[in-house]
């Protein structure tokens, strides 16, 4: 269920107005193309101050999250140090790890290994409520005989812990036929695709408040039928190391932030509420790539154009989609039941349909988790598989499933680097990433004016999903009716029903403006990032709830 609600870069940002030839040319070398240099947000004095200590820290700490202090204490005094720049856990205890779940009987074993910074800030009405930051830090262990897994985790690294919880999961799971050895280790040459410039954890909170503000600032500009503005901002610093029984050695550094603003408007005595959630897997620089305040007045108006529209006309229609989180139907309807944690199982409507025709031939979607700096992206994937697009329909022909390492045993299938999961209290398993529609050739307009009548449903929001079904209903939070081929009053109230699979066939008409947004997504390995997306599509029939 999708909410819309280590590589370590050694690279700086200048955020002032008056950047220097020098500095565009620095930025460009490291990959920021110009973004610093032509969109900055505008900064108080107070945050250009904060700009030279942040930067102090960055030459400290060279944007390693691996501060040199104490791990854990045990009664023995043990305790690991964060190497400056090697593995939070040491490859030779994470071999011995291994060595003992295979030496009790497991054919295969994995260590997941997680730092991870983070803060939420969340402000109400231009005044701060709330600011929380905090540490994560602790160790996955998965076995496998055969197909049966275990699973479990601890945030105590020492050898004897890890060894003992390890020997414990692989006797749970039964003993393998042949005693297997942890095989040579070997550390793949993967390219690091998302280079971060200014780390969040390198940004002192008041900077980050002061973002919130801006966004407060323009939601309240819009109307005065704005009665609340609710902005929330979270950030994320993830290190991952992963070792297998294969001889896997590998890392990763995810670095996440996203700005969250809900505007409630009140027009007699009723109540509309709108929101956005910009997210990124950039880092700070992602505030200096489009306006802030223009950014949040997006809910505002939203808000206030919904509170004093009418109420939607019930009924089966044809119905216009816009893109961005248009794409949050293919997302929860069809995109969980292409994962294999469903269709290993047979609970998928699309398990044993590959290479059939699944959808409208002017249909095409992927699942991509390499697209540099999406909120879905990484270089792994969380078995330390590295990632690459995957072509999930082309023309409406399925072609593939999201396919994780164990359900792959299952299916006979290789992965398709989708193995994610929440953290490492999670296992693993198959997982959408950024999952979108792909774009046709029409022009959004083209699309409107070929519908005689209509819904057009510019913005959706919350819903339900049967998986086993496809069934789904979803919110429009931003609706108009389309009569001769023209966007004529607002309504609100709309609902969306019907199943995705038979969706996918109606959809008849795909626009050329594809665009992606980002929400949190629900399933079996906990909480995710995800992008969701389409260009503008028709659905040439769906039921439409409304109360006229």
């Amino acid at each position: 269920m999708l909410s819309k609600g280590s590589i370590t870069q050694h690279t700086v940002v200048i955020q002032r107005k008056d950047i220097r030839e020098a500095d565009r040319q620095e930025l460009a070398k490291r990959g920021a193309a110009g973004i610093a240099a032509k969109r900055i947000w505008q900064r108080s004095p107070e945050m250009r101050n904060g700009q030279e200590r942040a930067m102090k820290r960055i030459e400290q700490r060279a944007f390693n999250p691996l501060r040199e202090k104490q791990c854990y204490n045990d009664p023995n005094d043990r305790f690991i140090i964060f190497a400056e720049v090697n593995s939070l856990l040491d490859p030779k205890i994470a071999h011995a790890v291994l060595d003992a779940a295979l030496d009790n009987g497991a054919d295969f074993a994995e260590l997941f290994v997680e730092l991870r910074y983070s803060t939420e800030i969340s402000m109400l009405n231009g005044k701060v409520e709330s600011a929380v930051s905090g540490t994560l830090c602790g160790t996955g262990v998965r076995v496998f005989s055969g197909t049966t897994s275990a699973y479990g985790h601890t945030n105590d690294l020492s050898i004897d812990s890890l060894s003992e919880l390890a020997a414990r999961l692989a006797r749970s799971t039964g003993s393998s036929l042949s005693k297997r050895e942890t095989k040579t280790p070997h550390r793949p040459d993967i390219k690091n695709r998302h280079m971060i410039l200014l780390s969040p954890d390198a940004v002192e909170p008041s900077e980050k408040a002061a973002i919130m503000k801006l966004a407060n600032e323009g939601a309240r500009s819009v109307s005065d039928l704005v009665v609340q503005v609710l902005v929330s901002y979270i950030d994320s610093v993830q290190t991952v190391w992963i070792f297998n029984s294969d001889g896997l050695q590998i890392d990763d550094r995810r670095v996440r932030t996203r700005l969250t603003i809900r505007s409630v408007a009140e027009y007699e005595g009723t109540r509309e509420t709108a929101h956005y959630s910009p997210g990124s897997g950039l880092g700070i620089e992602f505030y200096n790539t489009f306006d802030v305040r223009e950014a949040a007045k997006r809910p505002s108006r939203m808000a206030s154009k919904m509170v004093r529209s009418r109420h939607a006309p019930a009924g089966k229609m044809p119905v216009v989609i816009s893109n961005g989180f248009g794409g949050v139907i293919f997302h929860e309807a069809c995109g969980h039941a292409l994962e294999a944690t469903s269709v290993a199982k047979g609970a998928s409507v699309f398990s044993g349909k590959l290479d059939q025709k699944v959808a409208s031939e002017c249909v095409s979607a992927m699942d991509d988790p390499t697209i540099p700096n999406a909120w879905g992206s990484a270089n792994i994937d969380d078995e330390g598989k590295e990632t690459r697009p995957n072509l999930l329909i082309e023309r409406g022909i399925l072609k593939s499933y999201m396919v994780d390492r164990l359900n792959g045993m299952k299916m006979s299938m290789e992965s398709t680097s989708s193995a994610r999961r929440q953290d490492y209290t999670y296992p693993p398993t198959s997982r959408m990433s950024n999952t979108f529609i792909t774009a046709g050739n029409l022009l959004p307009e083209e699309i409107i004016a070929a519908t005689e009548y209509g819904l057009y449903a510019k913005s959706l929001g919350g819903g339900s999903v049967t998986p086993s079904t496809g069934e789904y209903n979803f919110a429009v939070t931003e609706g108009y009716l389309i009569d001769k081929g023209r966007i004529t009053e607002s309504v609100r109230g709309a609902t969306l029903i019907g199943k995705g699979h038979e969706t996918l066939k109606k959809i008849d008409m795909v626009g050329c403006d594809l665009s992606r947004e980002q929400g949190m997504c629900g399933s079996a390995s906990g909480m995710i990032p995800a992008d969701v997306g389409q260009p503008t599509i028709r659905v040439s029939e769906l039921i439409v709830g409304g109360r006229s």
